[in-house]
Order: C-alpha cells, then sequence, then structure tokens
C-alpha cells in the first residue's frame, strides 16, 4: 500500500516538473506574455482529459476570451468556481498563479471530486499585449506586465453594468454559462504600505443579503483566511487609504455592481478579489495567490450544499413588496478593532519639491489596535414590485437583460395597466468623463400611480426570478449603477419643442386670462420668487411649462413599475 503511494506521489512530482510554467522557468519575477500563456495552456489541453478550453466572445480587439475548465466529474451540473484573471494585466499575479493551479489540478498533485473550476485565462487580452516596464510606476515587479486599459482604454473593472466593451459582455456569457457558487478575481494593490503580503475585498455582506452576507463574512471568508496565515501568509481587508496612513482606521471596500465582485453578487454569488501588497516580491504574490484559490476551493468543496441553500434562500427574501437597499453609507458608529500590522509613517522634506510628504519606515514595524469599519446601513430604499415593462423601443436595455438570462415576456396586445411611474427631478452629474460616461448621481426620482397604455410587444420582466437583484439595481433610476446613472436614458432630460416668444405671448396671456388656477399659482410664484419676477422671458417659460402645450415625457423614465 504505501509503495502504491509513493509511486503515486513520485509520478505526480514528475509530471509537475515536466509542466513547468513560464514563471517557474523564469527568476521568480517574470511572467509569460499572452503568446506563451495561450501556449501552455493549449498543452494541458491537449494532453490531459479533465482539462477542457472553451471561448466565449472576444475582447475589444476581437482576440476570443478563453475559459480553461478542470473538471475530475462527469457531472454537467457540478457546482462551479470561476476564477478572473489580468482584468487590470499589470497586475499578473493571478495569471501565473492560475497557469500552475491548473496544472497542478491536471497532473493529479491536487484533486477535487465534486467541482468544476473555470478560470478566464485572460480577461483584457489587449492590456496584456501592450507590454512595459514603467505603467505600473508603484510595484515591485514584475520585469514586464500588461496595461491596465484595454484596446479602447476602458478600466473593464467599472464595465460590469453598462457593458460598453466586447470583454463586459463576454464576461456576462461566461458567468451565466457557469452560474459560480463562488468567484475569485485576482488583483494587485495600490495605496498604503503595510506589513500584510496579501489582502482581501470580500462580496460586501450587506448587499449579500442577512443569511448569505452572515455566513460568508462570519464563516466561509474566515476559515479560508485562517488556512492560509496557518501557511505563514498575513492577511488583511484591503486597506483602501490613499495619501494618507492606515493606522488612522479604514472602511471596508463598497463593491457596487460596476465592479466584478458587485455584478456577481446581483445573481448571490460569493466573491472575493484578491489583492496582493504592491510593494511584496512577485514570487512571494504569486504564490499567495495560489494558495488562497487552494484553500477557497478545498472550502467551497467541502460546504457546497450549505453554499447552494443559502444562496436559495437568499433569494427567496426578494420578494414583491418587500424592501429592498439600493442605496449604502458606512455606518461610522460600528467598527471593530483589529490588530493591524504596519510601518510607522511620518513627514520629511521632499526632495522634488521641498514640501512635506509621507513616507513609511519599514525599519519601524508595529502591531496595533486600528478601528475596520465593516458595517453598512441603508439610505435608500425601494419596494419590490411584482413587474416591470420596458417598452419595446429600448433595444440595449432589452439586449442587456437578455443576456443576462432575464426571463421576458413579450405583451400579446394594446393594454392600459394601473402602473407606477417615476419622473426624474434632480441629479447631479460628473464634470469629467468617467469610463466614457458623464456619469450621474445623487439622482431623486418621484413616483407616482396612473393608468398607462402599453403596448403590444413590449416586455413584461417579472421580479420573481434569480435574476432579481440585477433587475433592481439597473432599473430603478436612484441605485448606484443603475442604467438611468450610466446614461443610457439621457435622452428623456431634455424637451424636444419650443416656443417662439412673438407667438406664444399672445398664447400665454389667454391661458392666463381663461385659467383661474394657473393665475393665481403664477402670481403666488412671483411673489416668492424674485429671479422670476424680474425675467419677463423667465415668466413666459414658466406659463409654457405650466400649459397643456409642455410636452409631458421631459425627466418621465420609460420603464414602469407594476407593484
Amino acid at each position: 500500500m504505501k509503495s502504491t503511494v509513493l509511486i503515486a506521489i513520485f509520478s505526480s512530482v514528475l509530471m509537475t516538473a515536466q509542466w513547468t510554467t513560464p514563471f517557474e522557468k523564469g527568476n521568480g519575477n517574470q511572467s509569460p506574455n499572452y503568446e506563451q500563456m495561450v501556449k501552455y495552456y493549449d498543452e494541458l489541453d491537449r494532453n490531459f482529459e479533465n482539462i477542457s478550453i472553451e471561448n466565449f466572445g472576444n475582447d475589444d480587439n476581437g482576440e476570443p476570451i478563453k475559459v480553461v475548465v478542470y473538471s475530475n466529474t462527469k457531472d454537467k451540473k457540478a457546482p462551479v468556481v470561476l476564477i478572473n484573471n489580468g482584468i487590470h494585466p499589470g497586475e499578473p499575479d493571478g495569471i501565473d498563479a492560475t497557469m500552475m493551479l491548473m496544472r497542478d489540478l491536471a497532473t493529479g498533485k491536487i484533486k477535487f471530486n465534486h467541482l468544476r473550476i473555470a478560470a478566464i485565462e485572460c480577461y483584457n487580452i489587449s492590456g496584456m499585449m501592450r507590454r512595459g516596464q514603467f505603467s505600473r510606476a508603484n510595484q515591485n515587479g514584475p520585469e514586464e506586465y500588461g496595461f491596465r486599459g484595454n484596446a479602447r482604454n476602458y478600466d473593464l473593472n467599472r464595465d460590469f453594468i453598462k457593458n460598453d466593451t466586447e470583454n463586459a459582455k463576454a464576461f456576462q456569457e461566461i458567468f451565466h454559462a457557469f452560474r459560480p457558487i463562488y468567484f475569485i478575481d485576482n488583483h494587485v494593490s495600490n495605496g498604503a504600505d503595510y506589513q500584510y503580503l496579501f489582502s482581501y475585498i470580500s462580496t460586501n455582506k450587506e448587499r449579500l443579503g442577512k443569511k448569505l452576507g452572515s455566513y460568508f463574512s462570519q464563516k466561509m471568508q474566515p476559515e479560508i483566511l485562517k488556512n492560509l496565515e496557518a501557511k505563514g501568509i498575513m492577511t488583511t481587508p484591503y486597506v483602501n487609504i490613499h495619501e494618507d496612513t492606515p493606522d488612522r482606521g479604514f472602511a471596508a471596500f463598497m463593491d457596487s455592481p460596476r465592479y466584478a465582485t458587485g455584478y456577481t453578487t446581483l445573481f448571490n454569488t460569493l466573491g472575493t478579489v484578491v489583492e496582493t501588497h504592491m510593494l511584496k516580491p512577485y514570487k512571494d504574490r504569486v504564490r499567495a495567490t495560489y494558495e488562497y484559490m487552494v484553500n477557497a476551493l478545498q472550502y467551497v468543496e467541502n460546504h457546497t450544499n450549505e453554499v447552494k441553500q443559502l444562496m436559495e434562500e437568499s433569494l427567496e427574501d426578494l420578494q414583491p413588496s418587500r424592501q429592498y437597499a439600493i442605496q449604502w453609507i458606512i455606518d461610522s458608529t460600528q467598527f471593530r478593532n483589529i490588530d493591524f500590522k504596519g510601518f510607522e509613517a511620518g513627514r520629511k522634506p521632499s526632495e522634488v519639491s521641498g514640501k512635506p510628504r509621507l513616507f513609511y519606515d519599514r525599519q519601524k514595524p508595529f502591531t496595533r489596535k486600528v478601528k475596520f469599519y465593516v458595517d453598512y446601513e441603508p439610505t435608500k430604499m425601494v419596494t419590490i414590485p411584482r413587474f416591470y415593462v420596458v417598452p419595446k423601443s429600448e433595444n440595449r436595455v432589452i439586449s442587456d437583460l437578455r443576456r443576462n438570462k432575464i426571463n421576458m415576456t413579450s405583451l400579446p396586445k394594446d393594454s392600459v395597466v394601473t402602473v407606477e411611474v417615476y419622473r426624474i427631478t434632480d441629479f447631479k452629474t460628473v464634470k469629467n468623463p468617467y469610463e466614457g460616461h458623464y456619469l450621474h448621481y445623487d439622482t431623486f426620482a418621484k413616483k407616482e400611480t396612473k393608468q398607462m397604455l402599453l403596448r403590444k410587444g413590449d416586455w413584461l420582466v417579472s421580479t420573481q426570478q434569480n435574476g432579481v437583484k440585477y433587475l433592481l439595481e439597473t432599473l430603478e433610476p436612484e441605485a448606484v449603477d443603475s442604467f438611468f446613472n450610466w446614461n443610457f436614458f439621457d435622452a428623456i432630460l431634455s424637451q424636444k419643442e419650443y416656443f417662439s416668444d412673438y407667438v406664444f405671448e399672445d398664447t400665454a396671456a389667454d391661458l392666463l386670462k381663461k385659467n383661474a388656477a394657473l393665475r393665481t399659482a403664477f402670481e403666488m410664484e412671483k411673489i416668492v420668487n424674485q429671479d422670476l419676477a424680474n425675467n419677463p422671458n423667465a415668466q413666459l417659460d414658466w406659463v409654457y411649462k405650466h400649459s397643456p402645450y409642455y410636452e409631458a415625457t421631459v425627466g418621465l423614465y420609460p420603464v414602469v413599475r407594476i407593484p
């Protein structure tokens, strides 16, 4: 028996050596180019039955996005863990770690009998092809790496709702093809300096819902991290601090739906963003990424049924007439103290400007209690409707819903229905373009109930389906990453018909004479609004906008709700 085990171990070691990755062949500070990576995976696919490669859509440069799949089971419905690499190819730790992981799975060094593991070889292919040495000015290796933006200079980790890129469309196809129960997105950090090699962003527990969020934050993630620390890899929550020091305290990162784990949360998939520390040696970062993935896979393999049950129960909590939070803020009154391992920071004269600059002294490590703000509280709630109705004219929205496997029914005939409609009453817009958009925020919408004619061919969308959170986060205009805030409906914000002053003067006078209520409201408005009282053009515009001549569709949100 012992000899059989030794032979198996020796055989696995030989196989591993035979399939040494480009990273392992190098000096510990090198990462492969795109062609080397693809060639390596293609060879694994050709030589191992438990490895296959599938193509899903394209990068914006036309290259097919490849997913390498490990499966040691014939069960096509086996739960899947999805791994994403190279969304920011200047952070290639996950690319190298996953090549090693897939090799170890293929050769049997690591084995999972009840899971399928799907890994995107490199999500941002065009960014990986743009190799250089200088774009990650604050990063310690590797010697060469890719670029953050893709071929059209989009940051793909802001594109999961707006879908401006072919990459984002391909990701949604990948996600729904595999419907993972766990998702890992591999990155490298920016920001403060500290002792930790490994930091992480856990999917925001509040947005996961009470049952699933509590399970992930209190049981699953802590156990994975405990096993990681047992291997000598210190871990901390992602330190989202810039131009300041973390020893003053920091907050959990809110991964809204524009981000990868924010998007996957919309379908109740648990997720982690791996953030190895930018200033640690590359070989150590790759090892930490590898070990986290292995530990996470082992946990999911051992607790699959538990995770799946909680995912289903969380979906049951999202029923029509219940409340759902679409805006959040950190609760500054709630925190937990963590034993943070940092470096003493201070100020000294800059050799560039002569002014005081921040620096960290690595000769002075410390461990001290630091406040970690981990709780969020909702600032805006909506009542979940039974249905949304999307006009058949909204082709882009309909296309996105279909890609996300949202079930819809085409109305068979014109129908007058009691619906809830929104009118956009206020919003702010960023001053500079953000990822190809002038993003709206602080949006306010007034809701009213009315009878409306819905047209044959309009789409009736039930909220009683797996994608209910996707519907709420995209179709509710006040949600942070709603389609409205991403400019899908900007055409409704401007009027299309106007008036000529000299013509409408007589019409306005006639309206005021015949309509006593309008005349009283006009006179009252002039009393309380001196700007209006002193501006003849503004007065004429006021009468126009309160008359039947003014179009009623300005600011009228086209998607309606059926409560």
